[in-house]
């Protein structure tokens, strides 16, 4: 099953894919020609009676000689849990038909409603080449696949960095391409539908299947991604670097959530109908991104700022900062601290009314509302003989989703529809 989430992960790796230059450059030193380097790692997200992600990630870097580096990655990773549906909770008990249309599921009075029937196994595969092209000048290409049941991405990548300044500046540009194709289970909702719930009015199973297919759309979900991106890369000192970043995203196609359910609530708080939600189908992007790394004789501070906006009036700030603190010459720990902040999208409801003026487009997917969220955490890492490493990472996220300015009606006014989610996240890595 799609998870919005996550795949807004795989689809950010194109756009990092044309910063992967920049990064590529300064490690070539650290690469020896002739020789494989090798990540892995394990990684466990879990969030409290919400998602939960295992993800396993192996990583194979080679330098074949006069800084030619071939970069492949695989990861595998297993989704299960209980995905919020972007209902409303209600004073009684709530009955839902599952996306697939192949039975029924029961939310309890005062619950979120979650759908439970989130289950999905991904397949991620990419591969990045950079080569120097002329003197001062390096260039990057790259691929990737992304699988899961119903979901299909792939992109295309390239970029090129240019020298100046003795190499203590270099100016970087990027494009990417990526292609999406979404076969929902159950066949994409049309949007704005009303979900079709068998409460005991259909004749038989057959008029009930009937109504529910008359919901669905037939035409194929895809959509069409290009991002571009320009940096630079600046040496202050020998102990500072400070990079710039620019990225110009547009989306085009299906941008819809098919599992997204969006309630009419009456005046006095009671949902009387139940819609699958319907965003626009383009959306524009744009951020700056700054960052700073430092290294003193204790370790490495490394601090950095983004600002996203888009066309959708989402617009995010987000704060990340490491500090790398030598414990010994071959151990160190890491502190770890992210803030984010975002506005609600324009077309952003929790819920509709009924009998006003039904919209062309709403989502109420607490992912497209007002929220604040940090991260805070913890590294461990210790260097071994012959280039080996190994490290683990724990660190705990909270995400608080708010009220952007809805008035709650009736007994909505009794009960959580912005609960905050709380998740642990767990990773080892190994590098030899």
């Amino acid at each position: 099953m799609q998870l919005t989430k996550s795949n807004n992960i795989s689809a950010s790796l194109a756009a990092a894919a044309c910063a992967l230059l920049n990064s590529a450059v300064q490690a070539q030193e650290n690469t020896q020609a002739n020789e494989w380097q090798f990540d892995t790692a394990i990684l466990y997200y879990g969030e409290t009676d919400r998602v939960q992600l295992g993800e396993g990630v192996f990583n194979a870097k080679k330098d074949f000689g006069d800084e030619h580096i071939f970069n492949g990655k695989i990861a595998i990773d297993t989704l299960t849990g209980a995905s919020a549906s972007g209902a409303v909770a209600q004073q009684g008990v709530q009955t839902f038909t599952r996306p697939s249309g192949n039975g029924q599921y029961v939310v309890n009075a005062g619950e979120t409603p979650l759908d439970d029937t989130f289950k999905d196994t991904r397949v991620q595969l990419s591969a990045q080449w950079t080569q120097p092209l002329w003197e001062n000048i390096t260039g990057s290409t790259g691929v990737h696949l992304s699988k899961e049941y119903d979901y299909l991405s792939l992109g295309v990548n390239g970029s090129l960095a240019r020298d100046f300044n003795q190499k203590n500046t270099t100016l970087s540009a990027g494009v990417s391409y990526q292609y999406d194709s979404i076969d929902p289970v159950g066949e994409a909702p049309t949007g704005l539908s009303p979900m079709v719930v068998n409460n005991g009015q259909f004749s038989d199973e057959s008029a009930f299947e009937t109504a529910f297919n008359a919901t669905r759309a037939t035409d194929s979900k895809d959509k069409n991604t290009v991002d571009l991106l320009l940096g630079v890369t600046q040496v202050i000192n020998r102990r500072m670097l400070m990079q710039f970043n620019y990225s110009y995203s547009i989306a085009d196609g299906y941008l819809t959530d098919p599992y997204k359910l969006l309630s009419v609530v009456n005046t006095e708080g009671v949902t009387q109908d139940i819609l699958h939600e319907n965003r626009p189908d383009k959306r524009t992007k744009q951020s700056f991104y700054w960052q700073t790394k430092y290294a003193s004789d204790y370790g490495i501070a490394d601090v950095s700022y983004r600002y996203a906006t888009d066309d959708w009036d989402i617009d995010s700030h987000t704060l990340d900062s490491r500090f790398r603190v030598k414990l010994s010459d071959n151990s160190y720990i890491q502190p770890h601290f992210r803030y984010y902040q975002q506005s609600a999208a324009d077309f952003y409801q929790p819920f509709l009314i009924q009998g006003s003026l039904l919209p062309s487009v709403a989502s109420a997917d607490y992912r497209l509302g007002e929220m604040t969220a940090y991260t805070i955490g913890l590294k461990y890492g210790q260097a071994l003989d012959n280039g080996r490493e190994w490290a683990v990472r724990l660190e705990y996220y909270q995400q608080s989703p708010k009220n952007a300015g809805f008035e709650e009606p009736g007994a909505l006014q009794g009960l959580d529809l912005y609960p905050s989610i709380d998740a642990i996240i767990a990773q080892v890595s190994y590098s030899f």
